[in-house]
């Protein structure tokens, strides 16, 4: 049966419309090579956009059949919290800011204001004072790697007030255990020997009995402790003051307007807290900060910062106590 050109056409109309996928389907059914796939590219795989986290630290692989990169992640890798790790990094540097401060609050140096003019003019009323606790710190098992030194005579030392622990005194040490003390006509003997005090100052003309010739059991002052009035006599020696062990007697270089060992008594070793280092501040008297009672410490920072461009005294800025 012949076939007419209708039939061819239509038959040509049918593949053409099946398009290329069906001949290709007609080749195979036919056992012909689909010839029609190798010209056909392969369908490209979807790629996001978004870039790959790659760690330096992983080796990588390339893939050369397709060209692309494979990243090869390490399942022991793990990425911390870096909110947490922050948080916990802060927490631990606070925690060692702490630990420092304590230590060198407690063992090193420590902040002292000078609020009276028992020490004019060594120290004036409105010093702020770093106090070297480390040399005249408590001998122990460790004595031979500090630098620890004895008391001596003309140290300048802060310690607890024996009558008022709670407060702190900064005076010149006069006498060390077993020294024979005495005052007379303002003027200190020590042993029988006049000390050398360049560093005393006397403001007052007048002679006060207790204060100037001391001890004067004959005359005391309404400013003795009531304790060192009854105890006095028992350290008096031919006219002089023996200094008992363990113990220091201790003058402010104001000997005027001081309130020292000749109205309280003597300075146990164990009060003593250590030696005035530098001046680190140093307010015009009348701009302290905030008003003070007795010789305590000073942690009053913010206000004394306030305060310090206007009224410092800036030659005096770090300089030396001697």
């Amino acid at each position: 049966m012949t076939t007419g050109p209708e039939e061819n056409a239509g038959g040509n109309l049918e593949q053409r419309i099946a398009g290329p996928s069906a001949a290709s389907n007609n080749g195979a059914q036919n056992g012909l090579p689909d010839s029609t796939q190798d010209r056909i590219p392969a369908q490209q795989e979807e790629v996001s956009t978004a870039s790959p986290v790659v760690f330096d630290d992983v080796p990588q692989q390339d893939n050369s059949a397709s060209g692309h990169q494979i990243v090869v992640e390490d399942p022991s890798y793990t990425i911390e919290n870096p909110v947490r790790d922050l948080g916990q990094s802060g927490l631990q540097s606070l925690f060692s800011v702490i630990v420092i401060a304590l230590f060198v609050i407690t063992f090193v140096v420590q902040a002292f204001q000078i609020p009276s003019q028992s020490m004019e003019k060594t120290l004036l009323i409105g010093d702020y004072l770093l106090v070297d606790k480390v040399h005249f710190g408590d001998r122990g098992p460790f004595q031979w790697l500090l630098p620890y030194r004895d008391i001596r005579r003309g140290d300048i030392v802060v310690f607890h007030y024996p009558v008022d622990p709670s407060q702190h005194f900064v005076k010149r040490v006069v006498g060390v255990p077993g020294d024979h003390v005495r005052i007379q006509n303002k003027r200190v003997y020590v042993n029988g020997v006049s000390a050398p005090e360049n560093y005393a100052v006397y403001t007052q003309s007048n002679l006060d009995l207790y204060r100037d010739n001391f001890p004067d059991e004959t005359d005391y002052s309404s400013q003795v402790d009531r304790k060192w009035r009854t105890a006095l006599h028992r350290y008096v020696n031919h006219g002089e003051v023996v200094v008992p062990p363990d113990e220091y007697f201790v003058m402010g270089d104001n000997r005027d307007e001081s309130l020292d060992s000749r109205y309280w008594g003597f300075v146990p070793r164990k009060n003593i807290v250590g030696r005035p280092l530098v001046i680190y501040l140093s307010l015009r008297e009348g701009h302290e900060p905030r008003p003070y009672s007795g010789d305590t410490p000073s942690f009053g920072s913010g206000s004394v910062l306030t305060h310090a461009w206007n009224f410092a005294r800036w030659d005096r800025m770090f300089r030396l106590i001697r």
